[in-house]
């Protein structure tokens, strides 16, 4: 029997949002303005939660964090970020959520919005193998602040899904049992998708519609 089990991460399997905490961790360590990055990361926030992001426009932002660095840097803030922020708030219950698909020899990826700089260690802190995210272009060894090909992001979670099971010569139908955990109504998408859609600490419009359909509700922190 062949099983695939996706899972968001930002508010799913973290219980922060590993992009805005980024930004605020930058503005700790004297990187960029704090003051100013979380003015302009609320708006675009409530902009997530109404449905209505530009997510290349939010891209451009959060990517502009890390444009033109040298790797090295960038790289050890992210190491101290990892240790400092991301570790501690990863949660038993989660681990166990995760541990428990890997166990069963289920094949696993993380798909996420946030971007696969930020997100590539949270993966293998979970000992996730595969991560969806939205990709940063790379031009001569450094990141130019803009995005590459299509976000990870509402419609486009289900097309770079299908893309990467492509890359595994696989699809949807090759699966006997499909799960993604996700919170967030912009993920309904693909959560339609899944024989087993699990709506994870939900938000109030994603749990209306888990309770309408009869979806599980779970809650892996408060």
């Amino acid at each position: 029997m062949k099983r695939l089990a996706l899972f968001d991460l930002d508010h799913t399997l973290l219980p922060i949002d590993s992009d805005y905490e980024w930004g605020c961790f930058l503005g700790r360590i004297g990187i960029v303005d704090a003051d100013d990055f979380q003015s302009r990361n609320r708006g675009y926030a409530e902009q997530y939660k109404a449905g209505t992001l530009d997510v290349l426009e939010f891209l451009g932002f959060s990517l502009g964090l890390i444009a033109y660095r040298p790797a090295e840097e960038i790289e050890a803030w992210r190491s101290r970020y990892m240790e400092e922020v991301i570790e501690p708030a990863i949660t038993p219950q989660a681990r166990a959520l995760v541990d428990g698909h890997r166990r069963n020899d289920d094949l696993c990826a993380l798909v996420t919005a946030t971007n696969t700089f930020v997100t590539a260690p949270i993966a293998r802190a979970f000992g996730i193998e595969h991560l969806i995210g939205s990709e940063a272009e790379y031009v001569d060894g450094v990141y130019t602040g803009k995005p590459r090909g299509l976000p990870s992001f509402r419609e486009g979670k289900v097309v770079r899904t299908e893309q990467w099971l492509a890359s595994l010569a696989m699809k949807w139908n090759d699966f006997d049992e499909i799960w993604f955990y996700s919170d967030s109504s912009n993920d309904i998408p693909l959560l339609e998708h899944a024989t087993h859609p699990v709506a994870t600490n939900p938000d109030a419009g994603l749990l209306a519609l888990a309770r309408k359909r009869h979806w599980p509700v779970i809650e892996l922190f408060k």
